[in-house]
């Protein structure tokens, strides 16, 4: 298709030029199994569009995939979600969603790379799809948090017994978050980089 000069190629919106005040940039991987919230909580606290590459479930993924938990679910991320937020006037986090279904985790690998920390989104109701996840983020070294997400159906345990169960020690933060909530998910961002900050300082 040739342009013309009067042509007009839309640019970003002004909402999503990065603020002129920015000094510093951080990677945040938002990571955990099928359903347990990582699109919501990238769409809910970013405060640009967010990019999401969800594609609507087929049956080529039955007998596949792992959706117990999550039937009513309908659509699945099969890169990645992206989004952006300002915690302060110079800090701006990008935040990567990872794929949750298994079959799409070799992706993963890839969206590690430059990540300086990382939120962990556990359901109670598949706890146990949670093990690889966290013992994948070990095995590369990077940092991570964990957010147990609330769902209304699911089963309500002290964070304690979570903690034992997940196998997690007691220097790894942890609590309860709604992901639909921007304030919420804002709180678990901002748990991420305080554990960071620790860490940066207990080590200089």
């Amino acid at each position: 298709m040739d342009f013309k000069s009067s042509d007009t190629v839309p640019g970003p919106r002004a909402e999503d030029h990065l603020p002129h005040t920015a000094t510093a940039a951080v990677k945040i991987v938002i990571v955990g199994g099928f359903g347990v919230g990582k699109t919501t909580m990238v769409g809910s606290v970013s405060e640009i569009r967010p990019l999401t590459t969800e594609e609507t479930m087929t049956q080529a993924g039955i007998g596949v995939d792992d959706n117990y938990g999550s039937d009513t679910k309908t659509a699945t991320t099969v890169a990645m979600d992206f989004g952006r937020i300002s915690i302060t006037e110079q800090l701006v986090l990008y935040l990567f969603g990872t794929p949750g279904q298994e079959r799409f985790w070799f992706l993963w690998n890839g969206l590690f790379e430059g990540a300086l920390g990382a939120v962990v989104l556990v359901d109670t109701r598949r706890l146990e799809v949670s093990f690889d996840v966290i013992g994948r983020l070990e095995e590369r070294g990077v940092p991570f948090v964990v957010a147990v997400n609330d769902f209304p159906d699911g089963p309500r345990y002290p964070m304690a017994d979570l903690r034992a169960a997940l196998d997690l020690s007691e220097e790894i933060p942890m609590m309860t978050c709604d992901a639909r909530r921007r304030a919420s998910s804002r709180d678990v961002l901002m748990t991420l980089m305080r554990f960071l900050h620790s860490m940066a300082m207990a080590s200089a």
